[in-house]
């Protein structure tokens, strides 16, 4: 009756419906096909990337207790492309890569780079393996800040401080670091360098003495970093599935899935990007200490 009475509005009525669907139907196929989907069905690899300075360990920690509470995923992939970054941050992501391993079976697959706390990540895991080039090892800790004495003085500034102890403004960039100082901060670099390497020595089961001698801060190749025991296997990231699924106990062919992607408000990048640290570091010259492997520095 609808469509005698208003012929016209009826077919486009029809039409967006139609439209409306067809959208509908898209987005879902986009959604199935795309990386990290939740449509895979089966048993499953999860990957987990962790890609650039770690200077958050939220996200990847949610990450891996999402994929060890969930059982359709057998093994986990951690695929690191990182220099490395904050000391708390590196931390916590083990601790949660060692509770994760008593659950389910967790790889570390090494790209480009995955050095300082980077392998700190990688060594909480059941294996690693990496290409033949990967830059690994740089099992150290770096503590720095920018000093501005001499500039400060040429154009005339002079800081002013007040403080409630001897060592409160320690790594002033104003003035020289005392000696006192220096003994203080090397101290305390030393006791984060013996934390880094008692826990990689506990994650690759070895002696803590024989990885003491490798953790000098020096960098390594994949292949001298397997020599050395450092890693377990040469490969790139389809080797690491298929070493993770088998692990895992697939039998068939090896599905893998990534967690939900969200979506980053423009902002929000921006002030987490590699640009707005350096501006920081300038505007801020703080004192820092990290398991991060700075070339150049």
């Amino acid at each position: 009756m609808f469509s005698r009475r208003h012929p016209y509005l009826f077919f486009v009525l029809v039409f967006l419906s139609i439209i409306a669907a067809g959208t509908i139907v898209v987005s879902m196929l986009v959604v199935m096909g795309s990386k990290g989907s939740d449509f895979e069905f089966g048993e499953k690899v999860g990957i987990i990337e962790l890609i650039g300075v770690i200077s958050d360990s939220k996200e990847i920690i949610n990450n891996l207790k999402t994929f060890r509470e969930d059982e359709s995923i057998k093994a986990i992939i951690i695929r690191i492309d990182s220099p490395g970054g904050g000391v708390g941050p590196s931390q916590e992501i083990f601790r949660e890569v060692r509770k994760t391993i008593k659950v389910k079976k967790v790889v570390a697959s090494m790209g480009s780079v995955a050095a300082s706390g980077g392998y700190y990540v990688a060594a909480g895991t059941d294996g690693i393996i990496a290409n033949p080039g990967t830059i690994t090892g740089s099992i150290g800790v770096i503590m720095g800040y920018t000093n501005f004495r001499k500039l400060l003085q040429k154009i005339g500034l002079v800081p002013v401080v007040i403080k409630s102890g001897e060592f409160k403004d320690m790594g002033s960039p104003a003035r020289e670091m005392t000696e006192g100082e220096r003994q203080i901060l090397q101290h305390f670099t030393d006791k984060i360098h013996n934390q880094f390497v008692r826990d990689v020595a506990e994650g690759r089961n070895m002696a803590l003495s024989r990885m003491k001698e490798l953790a000098d801060g020096r960098i390594y190749t994949g292949e001298d970093a397997k020599d050395l025991g450092l890693i377990d296997r040469l490969g790139n990231l389809e080797d690491a599935v298929e070493w993770a699924g088998r692990l895992g106990g697939i039998k068939g062919k090896i599905k893998v899935v990534y967690p939900s992607a969200k979506k980053i408000p423009f902002i929000k990048y921006l002030t987490d990007s590699s640009l707005s640290e350096l501006i920081e570091r300038i505007a801020n010259p703080s004192l820092s200490a990290g398991y991060l492997y700075r070339p150049g520095s």
